[in-house]
């Protein structure tokens, strides 16, 4: 039968995770690819494979990791073994171009963007917003990675020319239209399995680096949408979601073969939903799961402990 190997680059995001295989008593064993070496010329183990590869590796100093787990991905899928989350996940997972390109490919809507690569044709991405504001992006993120709002190009101009200009690690840097919502808040909808988990509220109202996981508090979130204080908790799962918008989400993942992600939305003055970002190294927030119990890392380690069984 095997075991489930979870492929990974960060402990301090999979200790959540590894505890609940524990729990259920499930064999596994961690794969850390910040680095490593894959033989080409033997064959895998027998298993199921989980990558929780980031788009914010190189933040942790594991600059390649994505690179190589991308090999180790090709050389699992062409020996036909179970891979959740693998080579088209990871590719969405390091790309907001490809993320919006698969959103847009299933009727999704995503905010109006630009990418660019070099500071002059950032400046004319930014002139094609009318002097409307509009915020920048790196493509390759996770952790608000170059999230910056602007409202003129005069002052994007500035921000490139200081010393406080994150380079994109990609070369790529995004120009987004800015999405002013009515309430400081985006909506987070969890996915396991391919099925709709839970929807989570997540306060914008302190910047941009908010994220569900412990150990970390920060995130790839949209913006900031408003500058009064929280009344309530940063992360609230919602008692009920069934928006249009779930059958979408879940036709995204299938069509890409992403098995465990977090799509993440913002909603306008008029109640239109633009889509921003596929997490699909996932975290969850152990108060709001508290509060709601219900528990997605649970809920993972079941699933992959369910497809570990089919294998005999």
């Amino acid at each position: 039968m095997g075991k489930i190997y979870v492929i990974h680059e960060n402990s301090e995001w999979t200790t959540h995770l590894t505890k609940r295989l524990d729990e259920l008593e499930l064999p596994y064993e961690e794969w850390h690819l910040d680095e490593g070496l894959v033989d080409l010329s033997t064959e895998p183990p027998e298993g199921v494979f989980y990558s929780r590869m980031s788009a914010s590796s190189h933040t942790r100093d594991h600059r390649y990791a994505p690179e190589f787990t991308a090999g180790v991905l090709t050389w699992l899928e062409q020996h036909g073994r179970k891979v959740f989350n693998g080579s088209r996940a990871l590719q969405l997972e390091v790309s907001k171009v490809a993320q919006y390109m698969a959103l847009n490919a299933e009727g999704v809507r995503t905010p109006k963007t630009v990418a660019a690569t070099g500071k002059a044709h950032i400046v004319e991405a930014a002139k094609k917003f009318d002097g409307q504001p509009f915020i920048t992006k790196h493509n390759r993120a996770g952790k608000g990675l170059g999230v910056q709002l602007f409202h003129t190009v005069a002052a994007l101009e500035e921000y490139l020319n200081s010393p406080t200009f994150e380079a994109p690690v990609d070369g790529i840097t995004l120009i987004q239209e800015y999405i002013q919502a009515p309430e400081p808040f985006i909506t987070r909808c969890e996915f396991v399995g391919g099925k709709f988990l839970y929807a989570v509220q997540v306060d914008t109202s302190e910047g941009f680096e908010l994220c569900p996981a412990d150990a970390c508090q920060i995130g790839d979130l949209f913006c900031p949408v408003g500058e009064e204080q929280p009344s309530k908790p940063k992360f609230q799962i919602l008692e009920v979601f069934n928006d249009p918008i779930l059958e979408k989400y879940a036709a995204v993942l299938a069509k890409n073969g992403i098995n465990i992600a977090g799509i993440e939305f913002i909603r306008n003055r008029d109640g239109e939903i633009f889509t921003y970002d596929i997490n699909t190294n996932t975290n969850y927030n152990s108060d709001a799961e508290a509060a709601a119990d219900i528990y997605g890392m649970k809920a993972v380690a079941e699933f992959l402990g369910a497809e570990l069984k089919k294998l005999g």
